[in-house]
Order: C-alpha cells, then structure tokens, then sequence
C-alpha cells in the first residue's frame, strides 16, 4: 500500500473509531439518498423532513404510530466542509402559487435530524420501574447525504484502465439511439490523423465536443443514461480544469507504443480517478450506514425497450459501487457496511395502485444482481413503488362496459400524450404494466416499441401545499408509501 493510501485509510479508521465512540451517547444514523437524474432525489429528501418535523400522517412508520416520537427537529450537520441541503428553498418552490419542483442534485449536501422518542426496550422499562420514573427521552441523529447518480456511477471506473473505458465509452457513443448526439465527436476522432502533433489543444478541443455528446444525450433521456465521467456533466469548481480535459481513444491496429495525445488522454484518466473518484468514495460514500436508490423506471417505460436496457445497465453498474453487509462492532470501525438498501421506484402516483405491485416486480427485475449480491453478503434489502409527494389522486372511468382505472392530475405543459397547457387537471388512463416484466426485457423486442404494452407516464405539476397555517401548523405532504420507507431505513434504530 502506498503511503499516501495507508494515511488516508489511517484516518478513516480513526474517524471511523471517534464516530462510533459517539455514537455510544448519541447514536446516528447516516443515509445515502441517490438515483440517476430526475429520480426524485431532492423531492424524496424535502417530502421526508417535511413529514417526520410536522408529524405527518406516516401509519406504518411504527414509532410514531405507537405515539413514542416526542419531536424531530434540524440540528446543525455535522460535516463543516459539505453544503446544507436547502430543504427551506425546496419547500418554498413546492409551495409557491403555481407550485414548481425543485431544482435538481447538482452537488452533493447533508441534513441533520434529531428524533427524539421513548425507547420500548425491555431494560429501558426495568430502569424506570426500578428509579420510579422516567428516564426520558432518547434521541437519535439522522444524517442524510444526497449526492448525484452520475457520482456514483463514476465509482465504476475504480475498475477500469484507460484502454478498457476507451472501448465501452465508443460502444455507446455508436449505438443506435446515441450515435446521432455523438455524431460531431465521432468525427473528430476519425479525422484524428489530420490534427496537429502538439498534444494539448487536440485534447482541449476533443474533450470540449465529448462532453457535448454526453450533454446532447443526456438532454435526450435525463432519468436514465450511463454517462461517464459523470464531473463532465456536473463539473461544478472542476470546470476548466484539466482533469476534465480528456476523451476515449482507442489506438489504431498494430499500434504497440503509446502516442503522446493517447498518453496525455491516460495520464489525465488516471488523475481522475486518483483526484476526483477516490476521494469521494473515501469521504463520503465509503462512511454510509444504509442507503436508498431512487429510480424512475417509468421515464424509461417511456423510452422504449432501448431505455429499460440502458436503466438495467445503470442499474448493474452503480450497484457495483456498493459495499452491502451486515456490520459488527470491527466492520463499523475499520471496514464500514451498509447494512440496509432501499430500492425505490419513484412516481408511483402516476400509475394506478393496481400497478404499483407490478412496478416493484418491474424494479427487481432490473435490480436482481445487485439485490442477489446484497442478500448473500448480509444487508437486508426492500423493494417499493413510492411517491414521495403525491400529486395526483384515483378514479374510476367508463369505456363502454368497462371500468379503466384512472388518474387525475395536472400534467406539465408539453407533455406528449394529449396537448396540455400546465394548467388544467385531466383524468388519464396510464396503461397497465404485465404481471410479468420479464416480458418487458425481451431482446427480440425493437428499441421503442413494447408490443401488446403501451405505457405513457406523464409528469405532473406538484400539488399546492401550505407551509404553515394561520394558526401556525405545519399541515404534512401526501405521500404513497413513504412511512414504509422511513421504517425501513430508521424503524430498527427506534425500539
């Protein structure tokens, strides 16, 4: 081990070590919320404060419907050098007139909830029998840390030499449904020849159109695409740097030396990951107790077959990253685990609850691998169909004899079924998804049609919602199925 690796492994220990010994007055838990883009990140996050600070209406959250939560409450984070999740501008968007969803995961921030409760353990009630009295109130630290999908799936290329990501990276700029966004970057690399030998402003110029190509795709399926390296997309305090001043390039048949632009391209490849990938891992992801991935599987239904393949690759490559496993008492202070993951699948309220069943099945399919690999290590894992604000309700319509399960909801103007002007409330028929969504990933299938299965999810406007009222309460959000997910990730730390 380099001396480097081993004094940042030294310090995690020791971090590790100091969090754990806290923990023992004061435990924590610590949460990773992630998903590819338009998942519902921030949306899940705001949805989950918003619930557990004003006491909402979370039936199988078990603690707060046995009645033992007193308060949950924001408490400064606990990590100076990581931005504040700005859960107040979140909610002021979703309860502006009209309302707007909030902006999307741009970088990664924390917040910190305290719970307090009273503990149900056997002991607990001994100590207050035998003192006469209570002992008050335990308290519980939540830390939830949001951070872009394309970070995470940046962990991937951990694995990967230069020459390898070379190879994948140009099998899917030439795929079909991509080769048209990368069309001026594939250009440029087979006119390569022709460039001057000087390095750098081969690399400045080809690194400029890569990240177009990666941008033009993106722009084309935001909730789904493996697009690396993701800082590209998201470079934030890294744009211009020249670690973000490389692209694939592969070397020509019979090449056996390295030229100088494919040495630069390797070099810088590697800085990457050494500068950029490593320290993220090592900072944050590698620190997470349990963690939640959000996916928008029905962005993808939207897609075609060709866009259920790319979220199952995302999917296989994200999951990659993780680090699953029941932890002991050595695990959390050298080698952290996570112990729970929470696969959701996000807008649930844009299908009709005879659905929802389906799209968790739909949802597992996609993730069996990782879900497999998470089981056999020891972490438990959950599968749901969630919305973590709701923003539509059910109805019922007539089509001759028939009865079609509807829902009714104000879709965002633009949206492709129908013409919609963002305002008016419509009742839809989204479609129904099989029993069996194996169906669904047939490889025979064409890349944009399903067969006998037409889904067209739309998207909605956020429903109105009241920060507080004249009397000063702080009415809760709807939701489908978010106390599940709270009792999942925290229910066990509340006995």
């Amino acid at each position: 081990m380099a001396i480097n690796d081993w004094a940042a492994a030294t310090g995690q220990v020791a971090g590790n070590a100091g969090a754990y010994v806290t923990g023992l007055f004061t435990p924590s838990v610590r949460i990773g919320v992630t998903g590819l883009s338009r998942a519902g990140k921030t949306v899940f996050i705001t949805a989950l404060v918003r619930n557990l600070v004003a006491g909402g209406r979370l039936p199988f959250f078990v603690a707060q419907a046995q009645g033992r939560i007193r308060r949950a409450y924001l408490e400064p984070q606990p990590d100076d050098a990581i931005p504040r999740f700005p859960y107040e501008d979140h909610l002021a968007r979703l309860s502006a007139d009209p309302p707007s969803w909030p902006d999307g995961t741009k970088r990664i921030s924390q917040l910190r909830i305290t719970i307090e409760y009273e503990s149900q353990a056997w002991l607990r009630g001994a100590a207050d029998k035998l003192t006469g009295g209570s002992l008050g109130p335990k308290k519980l630290h939540v830390d939830i840390v949001d951070y872009p999908g394309e970070w995470i799936v940046d962990l991937g290329l951990l694995d990967l030499d230069f020459d390898t990501w070379s190879r994948d990276a140009l099998i899917q700029a030439r795929a079909a449904h991509r080769v048209s966004a990368a069309k001026t970057f594939l250009a440029y690399l087979d006119d390569m020849a022709a460039r001057t030998s000087d390095p750098e402003p081969v690399a400045i110029a080809g690194a400029k159109l890569f990240t177009e190509y990666l941008s033009t795709a993106r722009a084309a399926e935001p909730a789904l695409s493996v697009l690396t390296p993701g800082r590209f997309l998201m470079p934030g305090d890294l744009e211009g740097s020249p670690l973000l001043t490389f692209f694939p390039l592969l070397r020509e048949a019979g090449e056996v030396e390295a030229t100088p632009l494919q040495a630069l391209m390797a070099r810088r490849f590697e800085s990457y990951k050494s500068q950029v990938v490593k320290p993220f891992f090592r900072d944050h992801f590698a620190r997470l107790d349990r963690q939640i991935v959000l996916l928008d599987a029905l962005a993808a239904l939207n897609q075609g077959p060709a866009g259920l393949k790319d979220l199952s690759a995302a999917m296989g490559t994200v999951l990659q990253a993780f680090r699953p496993g029941a932890n002991t008492l050595a695990s959390r202070i050298f080698r952290p685990r996570i112990d729970r993951m929470l696969f959701a699948a996000t807008k649930a309220d844009h299908l009709n609850r005879q659905s929802h069943d389906r799209l968790e099945a739909l949802l597992r399919t996609l993730a069996q691998a990782g879900i497999s690999r998470a089981e056999t290590a020891g972490a438990d894992v959950r599968v749901l169909a969630i919305a973590a604000l709701r923003a539509t309700r059910e109805a019922e319509a007539r089509a001759g004899d028939d009865t079609l399960p509807c829902i009714i909801g104000t879709p965002l103007e633009g949206e492709r079924v129908g013409t919609f002007d963002g305002k008016t409330e419509t009742a839809l028929f989204p479609g129904d998804l099989p029993i069996d969504p194996k169906g669904l990933l047939d490889t025979a299938l064409p890349d944009d049609k399903f067969g006998a299965h037409d889904i067209r999810a739309l998207t909605f406007r956020p429903p109105r919602i009241t920060v507080q009222t004249a009397a000063g309460a702080q009415p809760a959000l709807p939701h489908i199925r978010l106390d599940r997910a709270i009792e999942f990730l925290i229910g066990d730390r509340l006995q």
